[in-house]
């Protein structure tokens, strides 16, 4: 296991990961534009998609610089810069920037440059975890004490991000953690009693907090409130029911005229469904299932625990958000507030999904596949 190929044996883009995540990327680009040029008639370059082209840019960037880097760089980096991180977040409670009633933005003085602490808390604590359940790899099972330890990193991010608040991102950080823990060997009794608690903190958490408790009646009940808490989802079922199979075709939407808020952001699902139908759907969510099957694969096939955990965990985090979003604009889950990888507008979003890209085809560069053997033609006496 603690055996890293040499660089004879590197091999190139993993042509899974690679190919579904460049459909993302594309399909990104095209419902960005499609979203913000609603919002800005005027320009013939909307602002929002400006920032969109950009994002991507630096975090395409970004991701070449996590695809070569070697992973001992990504280890001695991994805690001083979840460090920082922590910082940010904390920093955020009182100097953020606050939008719909939440505190999760800073912004760069004299820049007007606004970031998400939270989304980047999200890869930097799963590098992190990755790093600290490999530093003794002769143990097949973990000790409670690392256990505990690493999920600490998880939990310090989590509870700084409910003071924002932001419950859909510290439960899925909590989550993703939990999946690293089990895949590293923690046996699965110790996440019996931490699940059952997490249960019935969360349940308080939505009982206490208002804003938590009118997103579930809305998505309880959203048509007992059509015009307030269940607004936006009803909004999305008129997107999907308008898009039927092919759509009402690019651009063509009404529903991102003012009717579905967040028709860029965390609903952009819904516009696609409106304007390319039951298809476009269906593709974007194929791509995201095609990018866990790929990412996973390559996780499994990595000699090195660290990267086979770093592996996992990007591929957790460029999916499960994914998987969740799409649940929300179908009204399957109550609303979370989490982006669709690639699709959603947001810079930081988009820059850390590029990032956690990078670093999991650069798994895929230090373990390729293996080739299979060629297996020589059986030839029978007599026959040929």
């Amino acid at each position: 296991m603690n055996a890293l190929p040499t660089r004879s044996a590197t091999g190139g883009l993993d042509p899974g990961v690679a190919l579904s995540s460049l459909i993302l990327i594309l399909f990104g680009v095209v419902m960005s534009y499609s979203a913000t040029a609603a919002l800005d008639l005027e320009s013939a370059l909307p602002p929002l998609f400006f920032d969109h082209v950009t994002g991507l840019l630096a975090g395409l960037v970004l991701a070449a610089a996590a695809y070569y880097a070697p992973p001992v760089v990504l280890r001695r980096l991994a805690l001083p810069i979840w460090g920082i991180t922590v910082a940010l977040l904390v920093l955020t409670l009182f100097v953020g920037i606050e939008v719909n009633g939440a505190r999760r933005w800073l912004e760069l003085p004299g820049v007007g440059f606004r970031f998400q602490p939270g989304e980047l808390a999200k890869c930097v604590t799963l590098i992190a975890v990755a790093h600290w359940l490999s530093r003794k790899q002769d143990r097949r099972e973990l000790t409670t004490r690392r256990t505990l330890e690493a999920a600490g990193l998880a939990l310090l991010p989590a509870a700084l991000m409910l003071k924002q608040p932001d419950l859909g991102n510290a439960v899925v950080l909590v989550a993703m953690t939990a999946l690293l823990l089990f895949i590293a060997g923690t046996p699965w009794p110790r996440f019996v009693l931490p699940g059952f608690a997490g249960v019935v903190l969360v349940g308080i958490y939505v009982l206490v907090n208002p804003y938590a408790m009118r997103r579930v009646t809305g998505f309880l009940d959203p048509f007992r409130d059509s015009l307030g808490s269940g607004w936006q989802l009803v909004q999305s079922y008129v997107a999907f029911g308008q898009g039927g199979w092919t759509g009402q075709g690019l651009g063509y939407s009404r529903q991102k005229l003012d009717y579905l808020p967040e028709a860029h952001t965390d609903f952009v699902l819904a516009l696609v469904a409106e304007e390319l139908g039951l298809v476009g759907v269906l593709v974007v969510i194929g791509s995201f299932a095609a990018l866990w099957i790929a990412g996973t694969r390559v996780a499994r096939r990595a000699r090195d625990k660290f990267d086979l955990l770093c592996g996992f965990g990007m591929a957790a985090l460029l999916t499960i958000p994914a998987f969740l979003n799409a649940s929300v604009v179908m009204g399957l889950v109550p609303t979370k507030g989490l982006t669709l990888p690639f699709l959603s507008y947001g810079r930081t979003s988009l820059v850390v999904c590029c990032i956690a890209l990078g670093c999991l085809l650069g798994v895929a560069r230090r373990h390729p596949a293996t080739p299979a053997p060629k297996i020589r033609e059986a030839r029978w006496p007599g026959v040929g």
